[in-house]
């Protein structure tokens, strides 16, 4: 198993990338707000979400480590 070190900016970065891209599907899903509004802001909030994938997966694979025994 590897291990993955990342600093704590880089870790927010990733996990806050993902909550966008899991929000704004939710959004796009839900029913309960306005139609416009909801669409808009889910749809921004996917692309974000999506946009900020390539350097937070970069940032998971240069933090990757081969353990020591």
């Amino acid at each position: 198993m590897r291990d993955i070190v990342l600093s704590p900016p880089k870790f927010g970065f990733v996990v806050a990338t993902r909550a966008a891209l899991a929000f704004g599907f939710g959004l796009l899903v839900s029913k309960k707000l306005g139609e416009s509004w909801r669409r808009s802001l889910g749809k921004g909030l996917v692309a974000a979400g999506a946009l900020a994938t390539v350097p937070a997966v970069l940032f998971i694979r240069q933090g990757r480590r081969t353990p020591t025994a």
